[in-house]
């Protein structure tokens, strides 16, 4: 049994007027001027109520992946719902962080006036590369030098931080550096340094199939660049990277 085309099962969800929303969103983007490449945050030009019409448009369009790759959703019980299935785990899962504003960060003033490295870490990455979107699974370790100014955030934020910044089609050397840039946007410290360990799948699943290789990057800022002695300190915190 053949399964059927996509346009006869599943309604495409244009609204009123006849336009997808994918062409409205990417409309909006192009005359802000700004770009959207896959591991930007694209929520402000999203307005109320499109994200769910985006999760139907994006499951017909993978209904036609399915179909083309004649897979039988209509016979197989197993893939009967997949396309459903896979745009609701890319919109509202994995790559969620393409679409939401940033989580709500609480920030209070260094009343004590720390100016001790403070580690924070082993927090867990859940990404996917851009390039295959296969999986990239591993760790981020973030070392903070603060001083009188700086402002001081919770330690479960920088975990939604990462979150945030991860859940999106991400290259490790770029999704480093843009969490680093938003971390020292909102706490103004002395130095900032992260290092972040990940397995990519688009080496172990496919490709050459190495499934002991991993990936370590890290990003210095401030202090941790100028002072090799701060440097030292924070990686040999690291358990297991000294």
């Amino acid at each position: 049994m053949s399964s059927q085309p996509a346009a006869a099962m599943t309604p495409t969800s244009p609204d009123e007027e006849g336009t997808p929303v994918s062409v409205k969103i990417r409309e909006r983007i192009n005359a802000s001027r700004k770009r959207f490449n896959a591991n930007d945050n694209i929520s402000e030009f999203i307005e109320p109520g499109e994200l769910e019409k985006l999760l139907d448009e994006v499951e017909v369009k993978m209904q036609g992946v399915l179909d083309s790759m004649v897979i039988d959703t209509v016979g197989d019980h197993n893939t009967n719902n997949t396309a459903r299935r896979v745009a609701k785990m890319y919109l509202n899962e994995v790559f969620r962080g393409r679409y939401v504003e940033q989580p709500p960060i609480t920030e209070f003033p260094n009343a004590e006036h720390l100016n001790e490295l403070m580690i924070v870490g082993p927090l867990t990455v859940r990404s996917a590369c851009s390039h295959h979107f296969c999986p990239v699974i591993g760790k981020i370790w973030i070392g903070v030098m603060p001083n009188e100014h700086t402002n001081v955030i919770g330690l479960s934020k920088y975990a939604r931080l990462v979150d945030w910044i991860m859940g999106r089609p991400q290259i490790q050397e770029e999704a480093v550096v843009q969490l680093a840039d938003l971390i020292m946007e909102k706490t103004q410290p002395d130095g900032l340094a992260i290092v972040m360990e990940a397995s990519h799948f688009c080496m172990s699943w496919r490709g050459v199939r190495d499934m002991d290789s991993k990936m370590i990057n890290s990003v210095m800022r401030g202090v941790f660049l100028k002072d090799p002695s701060l440097r030292r300190e924070f990686l040999s915190l690291i358990p297991g990277k000294n």
